[in-house]
């Protein structure tokens, strides 16, 4: 599958597939998640008892005697207290209960906080572990693409699935989830307290309850719209962001910068429209919610003052209904912006699955060959491949690289010696003929094995943040400082190296921007050498280098020729003349193979390219 971000196009997901895939990621911390959820519960039914702590308070206070009052809970307390503690007698019994009921009121309010944080950090530990799991899924599968998907799909996206969308699943585990079902439960105890307090004052809740249902699955569909599209338009920034700060440099030199601007606009442009009605839609649901919730109060107001003028309803009862209304509307209000998160987090799911669903285009056979050595023997035959359909790059092309050799690949740009180089470290799989490597064919082999024994030097060397130390061995700990140094000056990198401030500390920025090219490459040898490669790859590695430090190259590679079978592919045929044997290819055909001196005596395509080369030099 081909990944697009385009809204339309990008592959969705039902709920209940999404819902099921974030499950089985949960599932390790499962215990966890259940013991929160229990906790809610608990957090749920002791966070409603103040409402109703506070309505018997105020009935109390109105009593002039144990027995003054229609509630007939009140006089079971009243008479249980006078019963059971000392301190309380029929003449101060308003006053006595009064401060224990709100001693029992403090006590509520402290174990509903201890309650909280109890829960929150319970959720908040499941909820990294699994965010952990979803981060380092995804990027070992990121790893495990292909050369050729990574080209179609930017580096700005898959680093916003990463980051923000797994950010974003991660609310669902730490709040969205546990708020989800403790404004359920808090609706479900609401109502069923207030069904208790007052049956009649209940109609206007059950009145009011199938408008607000109604309301907030219409919010929920547009919002859940909306949001996949903001995503969407999130990732085209960070992707157009991550490609024109890597080019900075060219777009200053071309003076293009108003017409990056203007660029960025249109799409910074778009994310605001898309945000701007995302936030209408939730803009609208709140002080409709609001706005119901006032008019439910002055019913309630209306209808209550009536039942109590009639003695139909007591005072303590009417107290607590009254302030269950903000417990009902609350919850309802809140589950927006939990429905909101909610569909954030579907959303980037979406986005994340989407990646992890990518099937890789090179994958093993289950009874792949694990290699821990090459001999270096490298045969093509009969090959052909193509990146786009029906345009050729190699042609029916057929050589033999005997182990040790030293060949080299020569020819005009768009030749496909490159592609060569890519075939043989199974960057992509041929679409007819075999590639065999010490008699094995290619596709029989295990990848990463393979790849561990092919070292490969390129033409734009990458350096990473850090120290010299740490590029060369690639944060691998296992290489002694004497592994480093002997690999440093077997490739002359030490003759650089050693004039630098900290030496093999020092610190390299980004890329590798505070070292000339040559200084990359030779730093790339070194990294090269000390994983000990039976196989080595140049493409292009002497271009683009200062005479001083081509010296050092050559003659580091003069050395190399030694650890095994060297393949070279260079424009300066000077760096090339000694290979045991060139191959001249031309528009993915091979035209000529030989050693230096015969091929000069053919007079053919690398006479021509040599004759070129000489008088330009």
């Amino acid at each position: 599958m081909q990944i697009n971000d385009d809204n339309k196009n990008i592959k969705t997901y039902k709920d209940r597939e999404i819902i099921k895939r974030l499950y089985n990621y949960m599932k390790p911390e499962l215990f966890w998640f259940i013991f929160a959820l229990f906790l809610t519960i608990i957090t749920v039914f002791v966070g409603l008892l103040p409402a109703f702590v506070e309505g018997k308070l105020i009935g109390i206070l109105q009593m002039s005697d144990v027995n003054d009052s229609n509630d007939q809970f009140l006089t079971t307390i009243c008479n249980f207290f006078i019963k059971n503690f000392n301190y309380v007698t029929e003449d101060n019994f308003r006053l006595s209960i009064s401060l224990s009921l709100a001693f029992i009121y403090l006590v509520i309010v402290l174990l509903n906080a201890l309650l909280l944080y109890t829960t929150t950090m319970i959720l908040q530990r499941a909820g990294q572990k699994t965010i952990l799991r979803i981060r380092r899924e995804t990027f070992n599968h990121i790893e495990g693409l292909s050369i050729h998907q990574f080209t179609t799909l930017p580096v700005g996206k898959l680093v916003t699935r990463v980051t923000s969308d797994i950010n974003n699943i991660n609310e669902l585990y730490t709040t969205v989830i546990v708020n989800l079902i403790r404004y359920a439960l808090t609706l479900i105890f609401v109502v069923v307290i207030m069904l208790v307090l007052s049956l009649k004052l209940s109609i206007i809740i059950a009145v009011i309850a199938p408008i607000l249902i109604i309301i907030t699955i219409l919010f929920r569909y547009f919002q859940r719209k909306e949001h996949r599209i903001v995503r969407g338009c999130v990732s085209n920034v960070n992707t157009y962001l991550s490609e024109n700060l890597s080019g900075m440099k060219i777009t200053q030199v071309f003076n293009q910068e108003s017409k990056k601007q203007e660029e960025f606009k249109k799409l910074n442009d778009k994310l605001t429209r898309e945000s701007v009605k995302q936030i209408i839609i939730f803009g609208i649901f709140r002080p409709l919610i609001f706005f119901i919730y006032i008019i439910t109060r002055i019913l309630v107001l209306f209808f209550g003052f009536g039942l109590l003028r009639d003695g139909l309803l007591p005072l303590s009862n009417y107290v607590s209904f009254y302030q269950y209304i903000s417990n009902f509307f609350e919850p309802i209000q809140n589950l927006a912006d939990q429905f909101n998160s909610l569909q954030q987090a579907f959303a980037s799911a979406e986005k994340v699955f989407s990646i992890q669903d990518t099937i890789p285009e090179i994958i093993d056979k289950k009874d792949a060959i694990k290699i821990t050595h090459l001999n270096g023997k490298i045969e093509f035959d009969h090959v052909w491949f193509k990146y786009i359909d029906e345009e050729w790059i190699l042609r029916d092309v057929s050589f033999t690289i005997n182990a040790g050799e030293t060949v080299a690949f020569v020819g005009a740009t768009g030749a496909g010696k490159s592609t060569i180089l890519a075939l043989i470290c199974k960057n992509y799989l041929v679409n007819k003929g075999e590639i065999r490597i010490d008699d094995i064919p290619i596709n029989d082999l295990e990848t990463e094995s393979l790849r561990k024994c092919i070292g490969q030097m390129l033409q734009d060397v990458f350096l990473f943040s850090g120290s010299i130390k740490s590029n060369i061995t690639l944060r691998d700990e296992s290489f002694s400082d004497k592994e480093i140094e002997e690999a440093c000056m077997y490739v002359n990198a030490s003759k650089i190296i050693d004039k630098l401030p900290g030496k093999y500390d020092y610190k390299v920025m980004e890329r590798g921007a505070n070292f000339s090219a040559g200084e990359r490459q030779l730093i790339s040898f070194a990294r090269t050498v000390i994983h000990k490669p039976n196989v080595l790859i140049l493409d292009e590695a002497t271009a683009n280098i200062d005479t001083e430090t081509e010296v050092l190259i050559q003659d580091s590679l003069d050395k190399m020729r030694n650890i095994g079978t060297m393949i070279i592919v260079a424009h300066r045929l000077s760096t090339v003349k000694n290979a045991d044997k060139i191959i001249v290819l031309h528009h993915g055909e091979i035209k000529e193979i030989g050693t230096h001196q015969e091929l000069l005596n053919k007079k053919g395509m690398y006479y021509n390219l040599y004759e070129l080369q000489y008088k330009h030099n």
